[in-house]
C-alpha cells in the first residue's frame, strides 16, 4: 500500500536494469522501491543537492 504522504507515478524501466535494482535492494534488505528511492537520492546529493523530506520546508538553492 502507498504511503499517502508520498508521490506516485509509473515508470517504464529496462527489464535488466529492473531485475539488477531488484537484486541490490534484496541484498540490502530494502524494497524495490525504497531501493530506488535510495539510489535516487544517492543522485542528487552526488550532485550537491539535498532532496527535502516530507514535511521539511526545501532549501533555496541558486
Amino acid at each position: 500500500m502507498a504511503s499517502p504522504d508520498k508521490k506516485s507515478f509509473l515508470l517504464r524501466i529496462d527489464p535488466g536494469l529492473w531485475a539488477e535494482i531488484e537484486r541490490l535492494a534484496q541484498a540490502e534488505l530494502r524494497s524495490v522501491n525504497g531501493q530506488v528511492e535510495y539510489l535516487l537520492r544517492d543522485a542528487l546529493e552526488r550532485r550537491g543537492i539535498r532532496a527535502a523530506k516530507v514535511g521539511t520546508v526545501p532549501r533555496n538553492r541558486p
